[in-house]
């Protein structure tokens, strides 16, 4: 897919278009992921552009949500269950100064989630190839993105104790998941849900 294809489809998530070097990082991505797609069930979508709306758009609107105060520099995001590498990859990929952790289980996507790293050439960015009960974050404030995760009231609290406590979380999540999270985290102080472009059911739901 071209260039200027592809940041047409992203305009409706991002107000500011993405530099050339991101947009071929998309496309290089897109490449990989469509070929690993042929072996492993990576995702049920096979249009380019239908990945880059629902894949790629819904990560750079999540990170460009997040940017003023959770991407700075040298800050650390853990992407719970990357599958496919999303949010995580786009995030890293908006934000190439952060430091990401990518945690999957499942030893065929972490091999394709390194492969993407190596292809981009992306520097501080990780993958740890077990459960994420397991992972045990350095820092006490890290940023816990998790997308369409299987298991949503067991992966909540992994993510709140990943997170740190003064971290927080950024879940790309549909609207009926809303009041489970505010259940399953009475002490958790979540920002109004805020409605994905192009999507009828799905929210970006951030903790303070």
């Amino acid at each position: 897919m071209d260039h200027l294809t592809t940041a047409r489809l992203l305009q409706p998530f991002l107000p500011e278009p993405l530099s050339p070097a991101q947009l071929n990082n998309i496309s290089t991505y897109i490449d990989i992921l469509l070929r690993w797609n042929t072996r492993i069930n990576l995702t049920a979508i096979r249009n380019p552009e239908e990945i880059v709306i629902r894949h790629f758009g819904e990560s750079f609107f999540c990170a460009q949500k997040l940017a003023a105060g959770h991407l700075a520099p040298g800050s650390s995001v853990i992407d719970l269950g990357s599958g496919a590498g999303f949010p995580g990859l786009p995030i890293k990929i908006f934000a190439p100064e952060i430091s990401l952790t990518l945690i999957d289980s499942k030893q065929k996507k972490v091999a394709f989630l390194r492969e993407v790293i190596r292809s981009l050439n992306l520097s501080d960015a990780t993958v740890f190839p077990s459960r994420a009960e397991e992972f045990i974050p350095s820092s006490p404030n890290n940023l816990v993105t998790f997308r369409a995760v299987e298991r949503f009231a067991a992966i909540l609290p992994i993510a709140l104790r990943s997170a740190g406590p003064e971290g927080s979380l950024a879940l790309l999540i549909g609207e009926d998941q809303i009041k489970s999270a505010r259940e399953l985290s009475p002490g958790t102080l979540w920002h109004s849900p805020v409605p994905i472009p192009l999507s009828q059911r799905r929210v970006l739901l951030t903790s303070h």
